[in-house]
């Protein structure tokens, strides 16, 4: 069913001490535009599980010890491959996760980036002296791999949020070991036939893949040979397992759930409000942690936007992700499209309004028009919850201080998004905000350079960047006496 130039990029079986295991059951992979079935991947249980920690635990001393520009010309081959094969992966992206062809090659892109950063970045792994109390004494700061990394990744981008994590660590000097989302395995699996053609030396990268999530889960946030253990998903589930991690006091790092605030203010230039707002809101069908969740518009250009906004979302294509004129595929599952036109129809229900969008009727149940919503308040459900679906809903504001509060009134601090041109008001505006990424005139903010990351209930640690580093590494202090 799939048509791809390297075939073997297709890959059913886990990847554990740089060998294919299966196993006696399966699960189905499908297609969430046609329902079908694309591949079977064997479902690994929590004992394989334990397989791929000692393989990243035995691989830990050999790769810790490679220098960084040993472990740089690695990476920056897995780097190399991967957007040599960016077609290919794009397309197996589409087909597990629904998104449009050109999105899923832009996040093979994406990821790949990240790779190639940290390849660079971990040679810029810098330790400090520190004046000493006393002339006989000298205090060296080193830092050192943290040690194994267990990690576990969302469906939304199966491609990049393992990239970006895999990056960091095995630059730093850690091994690694993910269970991807079982929705989405075989973009991560064919990142492990990179990986391997890359020359990443066997039990550094490991994926498993299985149904068991509390099992498999339990053995990555309570193994005591995992020293670190990286979350991306939701914050419930977050909650629940740093819990698991306190047994053996892991270093955790975890990117949670969001609900972002778009700001147009009145000395905002509109049309590039209205396509900010497109760009942060409809990418990936709205299943993004960093997408637009509320749009607060200010009194004096609310007509104004809401037509030119409305305009331009009617105007979305939805359809099948391999088509070339889709702009918004399908969500994950039925459950989830449910999930989301059970939050309009109770903001509906408590006086908003639709604009325009609805269930479409010649496609799956999974498939929903993009939305627009107005009259909406910042208590109705279609605001205080996580919508991850094409549905804008618009909030009404009077000024700059009741915006902030309406937009910090919530208990994520992921991402935010404003449009003004007022030099003050950008830099009250920023500093108002408790979100750990804010998008000023702009509605893509993340890039391989920038931190990504988010405050309160939105998690901790940062991925990308310099920073994205710091996680991955333990300080170590060298007291030098008798000098």
């Amino acid at each position: 069913m799939i048509a791809l130039e390297d075939s073997e990029l297709l890959r059913t079986f886990s990847y554990i001490n740089g060998s294919w295991h299966s196993s006696e059951k399966d699960i189905a992979v499908t297609n969430p535009a046609t329902g079908e079935e694309i591949a079977r991947v064997s479902d690994i249980t929590p004992a394989e599980t334990e397989l791929a920690v000692a393989a990243a635990k035995a691989a830990l001393p050999e790769w810790s010890t490679k220098s960084a520009n040993e472990r740089a010309a690695i990476l920056r081959k897995w780097f190399e491959l991967m957007m040599a094969n960016q077609m290919d992966l794009g397309q197996i992206l589409t087909l597990e996760q629904g998104k449009p062809l050109v999105e899923a090659k832009g996040e093979i892109a994406y990821g790949a980036a990240f790779i190639e950063w940290f390849a660079e970045e971990g040679k810029r792994i810098y330790g400090d002296t520190i004046p000493a109390p006393s002339k006989d004494k000298k205090i060296i700061v080193i830092k050192q791999p943290v040690g194994v990394v267990s990690a576990i990744t969302p469906w939304n981008f199966p491609n990049a949020m393992i990239a970006r994590k895999a990056a960091a660590a095995l630059a730093a000097g850690c091994t690694f070991v993910v269970r991807p989302a079982t929705q989405t395995p075989l973009s991560a699996l064919a990142m492990a036939e990179l990986a391997e053609r890359a020359g990443i030396p066997a039990g550094v990268f490991n994926v498993v893949v299985g149904s068991d999530a509390q099992g498999i889960g339990e053995v990555l946030t309570q193994h005591p040979d995992i020293a670190k253990f990286t979350f991306t998903g939701s914050t419930g589930v977050g909650k629940r397992l740093i819990a698991q991690c306190a047994t053996t006091v892991k270093k955790v790092s975890m990117e949670l759930g969001g609900n972002a605030p778009f700001i147009v203010f009145d000395d905002a230039d509109i049309d590039a409000a209205v396509q900010g707002a497109l760009v942060s809101k409809y990418r990936n069908a709205g299943q993004t942690c960093v997408c637009t969740n509320r749009i607060f518009v200010q009194k004096g250009v609310l007509k104004e936007f809401t037509e030119k906004f409305t305009k331009a979302v009617a105007n979305l294509k939805v359809g099948n992700g391999m088509d070339s004129d889709t702009d918004i595929g399908p969500l994950i599952s039925e459950k989830a499209a449910s999930d989301v036109k059970q939050l309009v129809v109770q903001s509906l229900e408590q006086g908003a309004s639709l604009l325009t969008g609805n269930t479409p009727s010649d496609h799956p149940e999974q498939f929903l028009n993009p939305m627009v919503l107005t009259d909406v308040t910042n208590d109705m459900p279609i605001a205080r919850n996580e919508i991850f679906g094409p549905v804008s809903p618009i909030i009404a504001f009077d000024d700059e201080q009741q915006v902030i509060a309406m937009a910090n009134d919530t208990e994520f601090g992921l991402a935010a998004y404003f449009y003004a041109r007022d030099i003050g008001r950008v830099w009250r505006v920023s500093e108002g905000l408790e979100y750990g990424m804010i998008g000023i005139n702009e509605g893509i903010v993340s890039n391989a350079a920038a931190p990504f990351g988010g405050v309160k209930q939105s998690g901790n640690g940062r991925e990308g960047s310099r920073y994205g580093l710091d996680d991955y590494l333990e300080i170590k202090y060298l007291c030098m006496g008798g000098l």
